[in-house]
């Protein structure tokens, strides 16, 4: 369970590092005024600068849900391989939907791989809550 969660936690930095990096842009292009990040609010910013932001922010949504099934799982020390299996799915969707999203960002797609994953973090909780009655 520990590498898929590690490997969220890597997308998360890289997508963090991504962020960043579109932020500078912005203002080293004179798209965004650096005052705009005190508050972000009172301009139009650049559609990559809006998508990775969001992205940024979905990223500590849904995933919660998945670290607190991992380390519950890591905690109650099971062994039971479906909830792990569950997670590389979880990971796997998270990964093919930040290339979606920060890609060519078609919504249809972007919503399939996403209920993919948000159902793997259901079925990881399922066989946790199963495995301790």
């Amino acid at each position: 369970m520990i590498y898929p969660m590690f490997i969220m936690v890597i997308l998360t930095f890289v997508i963090l590092l991504f962020t960043l990096r579109t932020r500078v842009a912005s203002v080293r292009e004179g798209e965004v005024s650096l005052s705009y990040y005190s508050m972000f609010q009172g301009e139009q910013v650049p559609d990559m600068v809006a998508k990775t932001s969001r992205h940024f922010a979905n990223l500590f949504e849904v995933p919660v849900l998945f670290y607190a099934a991992g380390v519950l799982y890591v905690a109650l020390d099971m062994t039971e391989p479906f909830a792990v299996y569950a997670a590389w799915v979880f990971v796997t969707a998270r990964v093919v939907h930040t290339c979606i999203h920060l890609g060519y960002n078609n919504v249809m797609h972007r919503l399939i791989v996403f209920g993919i994953g948000n159902l793997s973090v259901l079925a990881m909780w399922l066989a946790i809550v199963n495995s301790i009655r």
